[in-house]
């Protein structure tokens, strides 16, 4: 009887923990719920302030993409949908008097400007493009959109082969380039055309194009205030495809089409905006040095060109995104600081004022810097809102007070229990350089006991991590792992000196910074330092196979989308013409040993550490060629590894749920096969 009784009860006790260990299970992250994650993009604010139109974006299980629909949310919180469906809406633009809602969508099956009519709901496509517009801008009196579109140039081959019969079926014909960019990341092999500025009655009708120069006329615009210009930024210098970033600023007049240049120097001019007033235009830029990274400075000059000004000389920082004031008397923009990323205004006469440093949230994969923010005619600003547990919601600020309006992820991520994100400073080995880093604990994190660590290294390699929601850390730490990112030197965001110690010495003692991150993070007594993992995607990949060449202390490594070889990467990625001026001064063939002195594959003969590569077999960036070199010669001297390709993935992985899916679950199946036995 005593023996049916202890039976039943150890039975008891086992039914128990099943179920504990059951809910506890569902109370953590797993990478399915990716497919239930939303975030918000997009935001227009209506004049007064009183309403956020922004795109709402979902993950649809069914197709495997990322989807958006437009909702509006009012100062109550209150939200209600003004479209629906599995498409994708996208760049809003609210018209002056916000009555009238102007956005892409390809809801019909290919990417086309539609029109809302906000007071009563009505929607209209007013376009039927061959191409997918982009940077819709509203003219001042609302009856004019100005957008940007690609317009195919039609080329021949210059071999035609003669003699094939009528019924033969011979085999595709070859494709001849001369193209100095003739493949892009994310959108394979280029088609000949440029991107061309047109102009579109808001009542619909046919597009009349802009301008016709073999030269790309992309990004923002901006109107003058007579509704007779437009203000845009290009390179169209001679040399324009060696030198990448030397794009000037243009006004371009709408009866005539000419066009004038407004700026002369060697370097980016960008972004600009037309002040209400029509006097000024604001726009963002530097001087190009051949650095790695300069600081992009907020200018101003008169909107007829002349002399400019610096409005952020003193800001060791660089600005992102800016928008002029409704009385023309200063601008709001952001800039990234210390992992975090701020939005500020400033007045033409020199006033700073820090309104919030939460911007961020739009990137679900890692935790890099994101954001952006809207103004209303009363200075309400609306921003995308950041925290280490969410994806980017709707907030405002308005006199010094913020209030978030949304929370779009409360239903799927309510009731997980989440990775607590904790700030870390330390000493960097090196020279004792302060760095910045944040440790994700495991939901059920005991003080009492020793985890497992992954060091996660970010991309670039000049950018940066922060305090933000990001899938993979939390699944990371789902599975039960401590998680440490940190900010290296060469990353963001710390000023153009901090940047700028990686300019032609990368990877060099960023290896130091990351090695003492780990140490700082053992000291503290929670980490067995026998099950120490390291991962990074891109220039984290990088990183990654240059630590495994450096040192064995990590049990396992995977290599993410990586550089292996320098020589073979700047002959083989897209934007090879930057690479090889920017980051190393040199072409290969003039410099070879310090191509090959910064390239991993140097270090292979030092490598025991089992080790994973994973990338994109469509990545045009760090194409897959060099992970195939990298894995080929591990497994020459011997070593542990294995190689996952991801079919028709470009180098945003991420780009695809599922794909994201796949990252996560096989980094954290490769460290399972490489846990030590623990100690009874």
């Amino acid at each position: 009887m005593k023996m049916k009784l202890l039976k039943s009860f150890a039975i008891a006790l086992s039914l128990i923990s099943a179920f504990v260990k059951a809910e506890t299970d569902q109370q953590r992250l797993s990478a399915v719920d990716l497919f239930q994650l939303e975030y918000a993009a997009d935001l227009e604010i209506s004049p007064n302030g009183d309403r956020v139109y922004f795109v709402r974006h979902f993950m649809d299980i069914q197709s495997d993409k990322k989807l958006g629909n437009i909702w509006f949310v009012d100062l109550d919180g209150k939200m209600r949908p003004l479209t629906s469906g599995k498409h994708s809406d996208r760049g809003l633009a609210l018209s002056p008097d916000g009555q009238k809602l102007a956005y892409t969508s390809n809801a019909s099956g290919s990417s086309q400007i539609h029109m809302m009519w906000l007071d009563n709901g009505q929607q209209a496509k007013l376009t039927n493009l061959q191409e997918a517009p982009a940077q819709l801008s509203w003219s001042p009196d609302g009856r004019f959109l100005a957008f940007s579109q690609f317009v195919p140039e039609e080329t021949k081959a210059p071999v035609s082969l003669k003699g094939k019969p009528s019924d033969a079926k011979w085999a595709e014909p070859a494709v001849f380039i001369d193209d100095l960019y003739y493949r892009q990341d994310g959108a394979g092999y280029n088609k000949p055309g440029h991107q061309q500025i047109f102009v579109l009655s808001t009542d619909g009708g046919t597009p009349r194009q802009l301008t016709f120069d073999a030269f790309d006329h992309g990004g923002p615009l901006s109107w003058g205030a007579d509704g007779q210009h437009l203000y845009f930024s290009a390179n169209r210098h001679a040399d324009h495809e060696m030198v990448p970033l030397n794009t000037e600023l243009y006004r371009l007049a709408i009866d005539s089409g000419e066009i004038q240049a407004l700026t002369d120097r060697n370097g980016p001019d960008q972004s600009p905006h037309v002040s209400p007033d029509g006097k000024w235009l604001a726009y963002l830029g530097f001087d190009d040095k051949g650095t790695n990274y300069e600081n992009q400075r907020l200018y101003l000059m008169p909107t007829e060109g002349g002399k400019n000004k610096v409005l952020t000389s003193d800001l060791d920082r660089s600005i992102n995104q800016i928008q002029w004031d409704a009385k023309s008397k200063g601008l709001y923009f952001s800039f990234d600081d210390m992992g975090k990323t701020k939005l500020a205004y400033q007045s033409l006469n020199g006033n700073r004022q820090i309104l919030t440093d939460t911007l961020g949230g739009q990137s679900l994969g890692r935790p890099y810097a994101s954001g952006e923010f809207a103004v209303s005619k009363g200075d309400a600003v609306a921003f995308s809102y950041s925290v280490p547990s969410r994806p980017a919601d709707v907030a405002l600020v308005k006199s010094g007070k913020t209030k978030v309006l949304t929370h779009l992820n409360e239903d799927a991520l309510g009731h997980k229990t989440l990775a607590r994100v904790e700030e870390i400073w330390f000493k960097s080995s090196a020279d004792n350089l302060d760095i910045q880093g944040w440790v994700a604990y495991p939901p059920d994190f005991d003080p009492a006991k020793q985890y497992p660590l992954i060091l996660e290294i970010h991309g670039g390699p000049v950018a940066n991590y922060g305090p933000h929601f990001a899938s993979e850390i939390q699944l990371y730490a789902a599975a039960g792992y401590v998680v440490l990112y940190v900010n290296p030197r060469g990353s963001d965001s710390y000023g153009e000196d901090f940047a700028q110690k990686i300019h032609l010495n990368y990877p060099s003692q960023d290896y130091d910074d990351l090695m003492s991150g780990v140490d700082a993070l053992i000291k503290k007594g929670n980490i067995d330092p026998k099950r120490l993992y390291v991962t990074g995607g891109s220039g984290g990949g990088v990183l990654t196979a240059w630590i495994v060449g450096h040192t064995d202390r990590f049990k396992a490594a995977v290599v993410a989308k990586p550089v292996i070889n320098w020589f073979s990467f700047v002959l083989t990625a897209d934007y090879y013409p930057f690479f090889t001026q920017y980051w190393f001064g040199k072409k290969p063939w003039e410099d070879m040993q310090g191509y090959m002195q910064r390239s991993p594959i140097s270090y292979v003969g030092n490598v025991k550490t089992p080790t994973m590569l994973l990338t994109g077999e469509a990545d045009y960036r760090t194409p897959i060629s060099e992970t195939e070199q990298f894995y080929q010669a591990l497994k020459l001297q011997g070593v542990e590894t294995a190689m996952v390709r991801i079919p028709g993935a470009s180098h945003g992985i991420y780009m695809r749920p599922s794909n994201l899916m796949s990252k996560v679950e096989y980094i954290l199946w490769w460290f399972s096969q490489y846990q030590p036995a623990q100690e009874p």
